[in-house]
């Protein structure tokens, strides 16, 4: 995916503005007046509402994908899942306008296109942790009790959870403090020693 600089700064707008106001908050003159555009600018790169939150969400999913693949693989699983989350945690405290992404808050009822790219995204986050748990669970590092991907959905439910957890908390606590002692949770669980 191709982004222009200027539309990376509506990307950014926009999701500055979900996370603020949610979907209903997210019209074209409030991103207009947002970044002191005419509306008419708006819509020289973007046609719609609806193409600016694709846009938003596939750039999301693209950077997450070459994010997580440029982490340096161990041996080790247990430091790749702590590898994959503090990369996460750390994006995120720099760009914490991209959270309303990581749930999603009123996108889906929005269209069947955002709702296939919200999957897309999911599907980043699953293509990345699913071969660290399989790894793990192979070097009997991780349980076996619980299958692969019941354990996938359990770590990125409570991944979500941290993540809704601070903006709650109006993205005042450190998150990537929080989100170690989340990993190291996680660990202390799903870990066979």
């Amino acid at each position: 995916m191709d982004i222009k600089p200027r539309q990376l700064e509506i990307i950014e707008a926009t999701s500055k503005i979900l996370t603020t106001s949610g979907i209903n908050g997210m019209t074209i003159k409030n991103l207009a007046k947002e970044m002191n555009f005419s509306e008419s600018a708006i819509y020289r790169h973007f046609s719609s509402k609806e193409e600016i939150i694709l846009a938003m969400l596939n750039y999301l999913a693209e950077n997450i994908d070459e994010r997580l693949s440029g982490i340096q693989k161990t041996v080790n699983p247990e430091e790749n899942f702590r590898a994959m989350f503090q990369e996460q945690f750390r994006f995120f405290s720099k760009n914490s306008h991209f959270v309303v992404a990581v749930f999603s808050d009123g996108l889906m009822e929005e269209s069947q296109r955002i709702n296939e790219v919200i999957l897309k995204l999911m599907a980043v986050m699953m293509k990345h942790l699913m071969p660290i748990i399989t790894d793990g669970q192979q070097k009997k590092v991780f349980n076996n009790a619980i299958a692969n991907e019941d354990l996938l959905h359990i770590v990125m439910g409570t991944f979500k959870l941290q993540m809704f957890k601070w903006r709650l908390f109006n993205f005042e606590f450190d998150l990537k403090e929080s989100g170690n002692k989340m990993i190291n949770s996680i660990l202390t669980l799903i870990k066979t020693t």
